[in-house]
Parts: C-alpha cells; sequence; structure tokens
C-alpha cells in the first residue's frame, strides 16, 4: 500500500506537543445548524459532492457506491457488507458526516471508526428509551444520552470526536478509547470510553478481505486506521463528509 503524509497535522485551536499529540483548549461543542455544514480549517474532505470521492471499496479499489444529486448512497450487496472505506488513515480525529435515512430496512447504516467502533444509524426517532442498537449510541458499548433521531428523510449530521485506543508492541489495549459525540445539535456521547470490540460483524471480521486485513494489521501496531460507512441493506444517503486530524499520523493510501 502506497501512503502520504498529511500536509496539515493539526486543527486550528489545538496545541501541538513534543509527543505528536494535539489537545484541545476547549471542549469540543461543534456548531450543527444550518446544514450543510461548512468544513473548518484544517479538515480534510472525504466526500463533497461535486469533484472529490475519497472513498474505495473493501478491495481497496474505487468505491462502487452510486453518487446522485451530490450524495453517496450506500449501495448493497446481498451480504450487507459492501462498505465504503476512506482514503485517509488517521489515529485521532474529529469526524463531520451529514446523512439522510431512507425507511427501508430500519434506515439502517452507521459510521465504523477503524471500523471496529460505530456509531449507529438508524430510524429511532419514535424510540422512548434509545438502547445500544439505536441513533446516537456506540453500537454495543454506550446507548445514547438521549435520543436526538431525526424522521426518515431529513438531513441529520454526527460530529464526533474520536480518540482511539493505545495498544502494546503484542497489540494489546493498554489504554481504553474514548468517543465524544454529537447528533442533531444533542450531546449524545460524552467521553464515552472503549475497549476490545465486541460486534461480531465489523468489517474486519464479518465478509472481510486482504485489502481489509492488511489495513488490521498495520492499525494493530500504528493504531492508525480509516473510517467506514455501512452497508445495511438500506439506501442511507450521505454528504459533506470530513476528518480533521487531531495528531500529526494522517495518512492517505491512493489505489493503483
Amino acid at each position: 500500500m502506497r501512503y502520504r503524509i498529511a500536509a496539515a497535522s493539526c486543527v486550528v485551536g489545538l496545541l501541538l506537543s513534543n509527543a505528536g499529540h494535539c489537545f484541545a483548549e476547549s471542549e469540543f461543542a461543534p456548531k450543527q445548524d444550518p446544514l450543510p455544514a461548512k468544513p473548518p480549517a484544517g479538515a480534510i474532505v472525504l466526500f463533497d459532492g461535486e469533484n472529490k470521492n475519497l472513498f474505495l471499496n473493501k478491495e481497496g479499489k474505487p468505491g462502487d457506491w452510486k453518487v446522485e444529486h451530490g450524495e453517496l448512497i450506500s449501495t448493497g450487496n446481498k451480504r450487507n457488507s459492501n462498505h465504503a472505506v476512506s482514503q485517509w488513515h488517521f489515529r485521532d480525529a474529529d469526524i463531520h458526516v451529514e446523512f439522510n435515512i431512507n425507511p427501508k430496512a430500519g434506515g439502517n447504516s452507521g459510521v465504523y471508526l477503524h471500523g471496529y467502533y460505530e456509531m449507529q444509524i438508524y430510524d429511532s426517532v419514535k424510540k422512548q428509551q434509545p438502547d445500544e442498537h439505536d441513533e446516537g449510541a456506540l453500537y454495543g458499548f454506550q446507548k445514547p444520552l438521549v435520543n436526538a433521531a431525526r424522521p426518515a428523510g431529513e438531513w441529520q449530521v454526527y460530529d464526533i470526536r474520536f480518540r482511539a485506543p493505545r495498544r502494546d508492541d503484542a497489540g494489546k489495549i493498554v489504554e481504553e478509547g474514548e468517543i465524544t459525540a454529537w447528533l442533531n445539535g444533542h450531546l449524545v456521547q460524552n467521553k464515552t470510553r472503549f475497549g476490545e470490540p465486541r460486534s461480531a460483524y465489523h468489517p474486519f471480521r464479518y465478509d472481510t478481505t486482504p485489502y481489509l486485513t492488511k489495513i488490521a494489521d498495520q492499525q494493530a501496531k500504528t493504531g492508525v486506521g480509516p473510517v467506514f460507512l455501512q452497508d445495511h441493506g438500506s439506501p442511507c444517503r450521505f454528504r459533506n463528509i470530513w476528518i480533521v486530524p487531531l495528531d500529526d499520523r494522517a495518512l492517505q493510501y491512493k489505489p493503483k
């Protein structure tokens, strides 16, 4: 795999330490209205609906999801596993994703952070007590603090601050990861801690590929990985997707 080091190492408003880490000067409270939101300085745009689509398929080749009206549409296969994989890999980052769910198959989709940890997308607007499977949840770890889901057909937005778990030379987690997430103007995860992945269906376990196996091996050594958009049998629409690396480890893979 061929990688290119990110030109911008840290977002404005962060301080870079000698160890190559960035530390926020203030709490993470992104502006989510109006939509679409403008990418901030230092953002790496993954999809803009015009001339930029930096997602690959699971074989590391150009992605095969449909693009229509400037929107990236989850395009499934019979195994609900035709996920889109970002060219850019990162360790710690802020991730912005705008999405519009379809009632088909419950509107089911998700944002897979490093391929292991899923911020759920699901038609949960009428759920009185959302659980770890509903929108705003860190799937398998923590239910949302509030039900911030909007009805199917309306544009919604996630802003996620992701700090990857730290591993030793043997690949064992020595420090848990952490997620803070905002959904549609509401805080739904607040410094939620997580360890080893729990889902039996994440891209590195279910219907995986040699390309993803290489990514998983590299990720265990470096802590650097991509973001996935999930295929789960529903034509969810995405737009205006970007990341802001929070350290100097972001890398880009370009397919041959």
